[in-house]
C-alpha cells in the first residue's frame, strides 16, 4: 500500500494533491479484492473509520447492514465521499471528525469496519478504543490494513523507512503491529491472517487481516 486511506488536513503541496492519490491507489483492483475479504460480513449499523473516499461502500452486503456512519478528518476526502454516498444505494452518512475522539454515543455501533487507515492516524490507541467503545457488547471489528511483518529483517527496514515515508504520505507508518493494537484495545481476535500481498515488496505489502471481538 503506497499510503493509507485515513490521513491528517491537507497543509502542504503534497497533501492537498493527496485526495486524489489516495483515491486512485487505494481503488486499484488489487486493493479491492482485499476490502472483499472483510467488508461484505459486517452487518447492522455500521461505523467505518477513515471512510475516505467511500471505496468501501460497494463492498457492503445490502441484505445484511441497515446503515453506515462513516468517520472520517477534513483531509480532502470528505469531498469525494460524499459523491461516493450518493451514486450508491445503501443508507450512508458522513462525519466530518476524528476517528480519535468520535461524537457517537457508546455501544451504537453492531459492526466497526477499518480498512487501510490506522497506519496513518496519529493516535490509533485512542481511535481503536472509540471503536471499542461504540460497539455494542460482542460487537464486531472488521479490519483490513497493511503494517508490520513479521520476518525480522523486513521489520526491522520498515522501522528505519517509516520515518521518511510518514513525511511523503501524509502521516502512515509502515511498521505498526495491527493485531497487537487491536487487542491492546480490549478485542480478542477471532481470525486474523497476515500475509505478503505479493507485488513484490513486503515492506509497504504486508497485509493484517480479520475479525476481533469487543471483550
Amino acid at each position: 500500500m503506497t499510503h493509507s486511506c485515513q490521513d491528517s488536513k491537507p497543509n502542504t503541496l503534497l497533501s492537498r494533491i493527496m485526495p486524489s492519490g489516495v483515491h486512485l491507489v487505494c481503488g486499484l483492483p488489487m486493493v479491492a479484492r482485499q476490502r472483499q475479504k472483510v467488508v461484505p460480513f459486517a452487518s447492522g449499523d455500521v461505523v467505518e473509520i477513515g471512510f475516505g473516499s467511500g471505496l468501501n461502500l460497494p463492498h457492503y452486503d445490502r441484505s445484511l447492514v441497515r446503515k453506515v456512519i462513516g468517520i472520517n478528518p477534513d483531509d480532502g476526502l470528505p469531498r469525494l465521499a460524499r459523491r461516493a454516498i450518493a451514486q450508491q444505494d445503501i443508507p450512508a452518512e458522513l462525519l466530518v471528525e476524528s476517528a480519535e475522539a468520535m461524537s457517537l454515543s457508546s455501544h451504537c455501533a453492531d459492526s466497526v469496519v477499518v480498512t487501510y487507515s490506522l497506519c496513518s492516524i496519529p493516535n490509533v490507541a485512542a481511535a481503536l478504543s472509540e471503536a471499542h467503545r461504540v460497539l455494542k457488547p460482542f460487537g464486531r471489528l472488521y479490519f483490513c490494513e497493511h503494517g508490520r511483518s513479521e520476518t525480522h529483517h523486513v521489520s526491522r527496514l520498515q522501522d528505519v523507512l517509516t520515518p521518511p515515508w510518514r513525511w511523503m504520505a501524509s502521516g502512515c507508518h509502515l511498521n505498526r503491529d495491527v493485531g497487537g493494537l487491536i487487542q491492546a484495545a480490549g478485542f480478542e481476535l477471532e481470525r486474523y491472517d497476515i500475509y505478503d500481498l505479493g507485488f513484490g515488496s513486503r515492506i509497504i505489502g504486508t497485509h493484517h487481516v480479520g475479525v476481533a471481538r469487543r471483550r
